[in-house]
C-alpha cells in the first residue's frame, strides 16, 4: 500500500481493453511469426498469405540482398557497439550516404539507426524555437514527435488542405518568421500522395523549406524509384527514406543541402547518442539500393498487383482508399468491433492483414490496411480476392444476397 499517495502506475492497471480483446480472440498486435517467405509466413503451424508487410519490392529474401548481409557480418561483425559520432562509422555507412546523395540528387545524406529516429533527428535539430513547422495534420507519428521536440512554433494544417497551408505561410511570413513544411509523400494508412507540386510552389512564393517523407513512396514511385516528389516532378530542400520498406534493412536517411546535413552530423541527438546502423543492415540496404535502380520492373509489378486487388474489392462492394501511385490499398470498415471481427475472419481464411483504429485514422473510418509485393504472384492474387469475398460475407461486410456492401452506413456514408 502506498498511502494515500498519487501512483504513476495506476494508469496502467485501467488500461484494460488489449486483454479484453485477447480474450475474445480478435485482438490483432504483437503476432509472432515463427516464418517467413516474404509473400507467406507461418504463424503456429498455419501458412499465410502476406499482405500486411511493407516489403513492397519483396526483397527482403532476395539472394544478392541476403548474401550482402552475411558478408558484413563477416567482415564487421554483428554490431558497430557505439554511435557514429565516436567509433561507429563505418566504410559501409559512408558509402551508402554517397550512393543515396547520388541516387535522390541531392548534395548529400546522413543514416540514422531508424526511420523513426531520421525524422525525430533531422527535425529537432533543424528547426529552433524562433522557428514555424508547418505540418500535415496525418503525418507519421514521428514527425509529430520530431516537432515536439523542436521547440518550434508547429502550426498544424487539415489533411492535403492547400488553402490552410497557405494562409498558415502567409502568418509565418508577416511575422518574419523562418518555415519548415513536413509532409508524407505517400501516406502510409489511406495511401494518398500529398500534392507535392502545390505544396513546392507555396514553399517558393512564401520563402520555406520544404521537407518530404519518403518511407512509403521510395523504391516504389518516379522513373527512377526516387519517391513521391519524383513522381509529381518536384525537387524538395530535405527528402528523408527509410530502409525498412523497400530497402529490406533496418535504418533510415536524411537526403539534402551539403551544408544541412553536416550541421545534422554535429547537432542530431538522435544519430549522436544512437548506436550506428548494423553492418548487415548497411550492407543490405546498398544490395538492395542496386536492385532499385537496376530493376524498374520490380515497381511496375507491385502497383499493378495493388491495382488489380483495389479493382477487385471495389467491384465486391467492399470501400477501399488509396489510387494508382500506391502499394497500399486500405479497406474502410468503419466501425471498431466489426472491423476487428473483420481482421480475425480474414486471419482463419489465410490472410495476415492490419486492422488500423484511431489515432492512426480518424473514429469511424477503422480499416484493415493490406499492402503488396512485386513477387506476390497472380495466383496468391485470386486467391486474396477469394478469401477477402468469403470474409466479408461471413462478418456481414459484405450483403450475403447482393454481394454489395452492407457496413456503408458504418463508415460514416
Amino acid at each position: 500500500m502506498r498511502g494515500s499517495a498519487l501512483d504513476i502506475f495506476q494508469k496502467c492497471e485501467g488500461f484494460t481493453r488489449a486483454r479484453e480483446l485477447q480474450a475474445l480472440g480478435v485482438y490483432p498486435y504483437f503476432i509472432p511469426l515463427h516464418g517467413s517467405e516474404g509473400t507467406e509466413v507461418e504463424i503456429a503451424g498455419k501458412r499465410l498469405i502476406m499482405i500486411g508487410s511493407n516489403n513492397y519490392l519483396g526483397l527482403t529474401h532476395h539472394p544478392k540482398v541476403r548474401d550482402a548481409a552475411q558478408q558484413a557480418i563477416r567482415q564487421y561483425g554483428t554490431s558497430c557497439s557505439g554511435s557514429r559520432f565516436l567509433n561507429g562509422t563505418l566504410e559501409l555507412h559512408e558509402e551508402l550516404e554517397r550512393r543515396l546523395a547520388k541516387f535522390m540528387g541531392q548534395e548529400a545524406a546522413l543514416c540514422f539507426s531508424t526511420g523513426f529516429q531520421t525524422n525525430l533527428g533531422v527535425i529537432s535539430s533543424i528547426a529552433g524555437k524562433n522557428d514555424i513547422i508547418l505540418c500535415d495534420r496525418e503525418n507519421h507519428a514521428s514527425i509529430i514527435d520530431g516537432c515536439r521536440l523542436s521547440f518550434a512554433d508547429v502550426r498544424k494544417f487539415r489533411h492535403n488542405d492547400i488553402g490552410e497551408l497557405e494562409l498558415l505561410l502567409q502568418r509565418g511570413q508577416e511575422q518574419k518568421r523562418a518555415m519548415l513544411i513536413v509532409v508524407d509523400g505517400l501516406y502510409s494508412m489511406m495511401g494518398d500522395l500529398a500534392p507535392l507540386q502545390e505544396i513546392r510552389a507555396l514553399a517558393d512564393r512564401y520563402s520555406a523549406r520544404l521537407m518530404v517523407d519518403e518511407a512509403h513512396s521510395i523504391g516504389v514511385l518516379g522513373q527512377n524509384g526516387r519517391g513521391a516528389a519524383e513522381h509529381c516532378g518536384i525537387h524538395p530542400d530535405l527528402v528523408m527514406g527509410t530502409f525498412s520498406k523497400s530497402f529490406a534493412s533496418l535504418g533510415g536517411f536524411i537526403a539534402g543541402p551539403a551544408h544541412v546535413i553536416h550541421w545534422m552530423r554535429h547537432h542530431a541527438r538522435a544519430l549522436i547518442f544512437s548506436a550506428s546502423i548494423t553492418p548487415a543492415s548497411a550492407a543490405a540496404a546498398l544490395a538492395a539500393l542496386d536492385l532499385i535502380e537496376t530493376r524498374p520492373d520490380m515497381r511496375k509489378r507491385v502497383l499493378q498487383v495493388a491495382h488489380r486487388v483495389r479493382t477487385g474489392l471495389a467491384d465486391m462492394g467492399f470501400q477501399t482508399a488509396g489510387g494508382l501511385s500506391s502499394p497500399i490499398v486500405p479497406v474502410i470498415v468503419g466501425d471498431q468491433d466489426r472491423m476487428l471481427h473483420m481482421w480475425r475472419t480474414l486471419f482463419d481464411c489465410g490472410l495476415f492483414t492490419n486492422a488500423v483504429t484511431q489515432p492512426a485514422v480518424p473514429p469511424g473510418m477503422d480499416l484493415i490496411r493490406t499492402s503488396y509485393i512485386a513477387s506476390h504472384t497472380d495466383q496468391q492474387v485470386e486467391q486474396i480476392l477469394a478469401r477477402f469475398a468469403e470474409a466479408g460475407r461471413k462478418c456481414g461486410v459484405l450483403d450475403e444476397t447482393t454481394g454489395g456492401n452492407s457496413a456503408s452506413h458504418a463508415a460514416g456514408r
